[in-house]
């Protein structure tokens, strides 16, 4: 047990070295908050685009079937205003044939997959009593996510794990309790952090897409606060099992950036 438990800590660190070296580029530009890690972008961008459309098809289309896409005042109002500010971060985004849709249900979801399809649930907008300025947190986190192609590097780093487990595993020897030994160290020592990192990084030019929009920046602590009580997760005892950072740590961070992006938050009320 104790050999078949080194060689899979030898087979996980094989695959975060792979990681490590292949991360080539930084697919937004900084901005104030933006993030300068290289990514790890293995799998090609037309690829991932085309997946993407594909389940995002397969939402819309059953949502119509159901007749559950609504025509949503406020949705329409606040993606007008933020969809320009991806140009900051991404000038190739300005031929994004984006596209806002919403869908009446419970849910409390909201998100924007590659190429600027967005979605938003009418159960966050409902249930969280979404103000303005706090639907814009919610949708530029989640246009941050399409800008730095955070589903592509987590397809990308899949597709490199599961072929390492699978040939690394093969070639060191492990199988039965050493293999999972190995799937464990990958997912919590590289899979999910990978996850929180993605989820940091969208909090962050979230935040400064909804202050050059216009929209206050403090309400993005208000909404993870309301989704605290709406989940009954306000405590860190999970973070560590769990692909998004706890609302308390997560609110501490935000609070810290929001005095670097007030003044484009306060730029735009006095342009107005």
């Amino acid at each position: 047990m104790y050999l078949n438990l080194k060689k899979s800590i030898f087979c996980s660190a094989l695959i975060a070295s792979v990681l490590t070296m292949s991360g080539c580029l930084s697919t937004t530009n900084t901005g104030t908050l933006g993030s300068e890690r290289k990514q790890f972008l293995l799998m090609p961008a037309a690829q991932w685009e085309q997946q993407s459309l594909t389940a995002y098809s397969e939402i819309i289309g059953s949502a119509k079937n159901e007749r559950k896409v609504i025509s949503n005042a406020q949705v329409n109002r606040v993606t007008k205003r933020l969809i320009p500010i991806a140009g900051h971060f991404r000038a190739d985004s300005a031929n994004w044939k984006w596209e806002v849709n919403t869908i009446k249900s419970s849910e409390l979801n909201a998100f924007c997959v590659a190429g600027g399809k967005i979605i938003v649930y009418t159960g966050i907008i409902e249930k969280l009593k979404l103000t303005d300025d706090e639907l814009a947190a919610i949708i530029g986190h989640e246009m941050a996510h399409a800008l730095r192609e955070h589903g592509r590097e987590r397809a990308s780093m899949n597709v490199v794990t599961s072929l390492g487990l699978k040939y690394g595993s093969s070639a060191l020897g492990l199988s039965g309790t050493g293999q999972q030994v190995a799937e464990m160290a990958t997912k919590y020592g590289l899979t999910l952090p990978n996850s929180r990192k993605h989820e940091n990084e969208a909090d962050l030019v979230g935040l400064e897409i909804m202050a050059r929009a216009g929209y206050n920046p403090n309400a993005a602590v208000v909404v993870w606060k309301k989704m605290a009580v709406a989940t009954n997760n306000k405590g860190k005892t999970t973070e560590f099992l769990s692909t998004h950072p706890a609302p308390v740590s997560r609110i501490e961070s935000i609070q810290q950036t929001i005095p670097q992006v007030m003044p484009y938050y306060k730029a735009y009320k006095v342009k107005k």
